[in-house]
């Protein structure tokens, strides 16, 4: 039994026993799992620097920014060279340096960074990230970042060309490696007025939220505006202002039912599907084509003493076969367990499920939504 179908299966078990032991009350969120404030955000950052001590996994001459920049680092410690020569080292990799800066973060607190390779190096592990200022989109610098790198990738190379590569040693991060230097203002509403974002846009849950306000802070606090939209009056006084969007924050909501969706990723294979996806009346048959290419070095051997050469060749060989189609007949308001299960005996691969689950919601038989990333 394929491992990502026992783990698929305990999930979808996890998920519909959890849901009949929770009672209707407990459905109630608070107005801080909907909604965002308007303004209050991540902001992202962004730079470029040089990472050092590389054990000759680095850039190789063909990454000229990287010897450019060793050599304007340099040049700001008093080390000059002469302009017709180019560093050439193996120990340093020229990388780009991201991170996210928390809303409300102050001066001195510090935030993760992830350092990428920007060259042809092979391997950043080891390696220790320089002095690397941190910018917004505006151009400003909020940041500074420096610190041993952690990388989880690694890879082995041999003489003759054969590599052995796991996960990606070309990036790597420095846990707290980045500090604070400029504060960006974090907007809680001016002149009374503040407006809420919800996280998933929906008409019936920005109206819940106006009323829970509303019947904790008198009509016309809220108004709903749109179905993405809700918008406040509160306090003037900065301190009121944080304390009522803390109370805000806290207000109970009930929630609205969902359209039970199925979330493919393409990339990877992984298909999530929650519960209450149920199928119409619908017949599948899904086949696959394999088609196998090997190749057989032959060698030709000249007789002895006459001056022949070995010659080499290589025998190719094609093998096509088609598996026998499988016909899975699923009755109106078939549940999860029973297309798993069917799936299952059938013994389709990720991508199977995939090109199943994509047909069915083109077929109109799928009760849910399908969202491919």
């Amino acid at each position: 039994m394929p491992r990502w179908f026992n783990a698929l299966i305990l999930s979808a078990t996890i998920v519909m026993v959890s849901m009949t032991t929770i009672t209707p009350a407990s459905h109630a969120q608070t107005v801080r799992h909907y909604v965002n404030v308007e303004g209050v955000r991540d902001n992202q950052l962004v730079g470029y620097g040089l990472v050092v001590g590389l054990a000759g996994t680095g850039d190789g001459p063909r990454s000229r920014h990287s010897s450019q920049s060793l050599a304007n680092l340099l040049k700001q410690f008093g080390v000059s060279m002469p302009e017709n020569v180019q560093l050439r080292s193996r120990n340093v990799a020229a990388v780009m340096v991201s991170a996210t800066y928390p809303s409300g973060f102050l001066r001195g607190q510090t935030i993760d960074v992830t350092v990428s390779s920007m060259g042809d190096a092979r391997s950043l592990r080891g390696g220790t990230l320089l002095l690397t200022q941190l910018r917004a989109v505006d151009g400003q610098t909020y940041a500074l970042a420096q610190g041993n790198l952690v990388v989880s990738g690694m890879q082995a190379e041999g003489r003759s060309g054969s590599r052995v590569q796991k996960n990606t040693p070309t990036a790597g991060r420095v846990p707290n490696g980045a500090t604070i230097e400029q504060e960006i203002p974090v907007p809680a509403g001016e002149g009374g007025a503040m407006r809420l974002s919800l996280k998933r846009p929906d008409f019936q849950l920005a109206a819940n939220i106006a009323d829970a306000i509303n019947a904790r802070f008198g009509e016309r606090t809220a108004l709903a505006r749109n179905g993405s939209t809700v918008e406040v009056t509160s306090p003037d006084d900065a301190d009121a202002r944080v304390r009522f969007l803390a109370e805000v924050h806290a207000l109970p909501v009930p929630g609205v039912s969902r359209v039970p969706r199925a979330v493919i990723n393409a990339r990877s294979g992984t298909v999530v599907i929650s519960q209450g996806v149920t199928v119409r009346p619908v017949a599948v048959s899904h086949g696959s084509l394999r088609v196998t290419v090997t190749e057989s070095p032959v060698i030709a051997q000249p007789a002895p003493f006459s001056r022949g050469r070995t010659a080499g060749a290589a025998r190719s060989r094609v093998d096509v076969a088609e598996d026998e189609m499988d016909i899975h007949v699923w009755p109106a308001g078939v549940d999860l367990q029973t297309i798993v299960d069917s799936l299952r005996r059938s013994g389709a691969t990720p991508d199977d499920v995939i090109s199943i689950l994509q047909a069915l919601d083109e077929a109109g038989a799928l009760n849910g939504e399908l969202h491919v990333i």
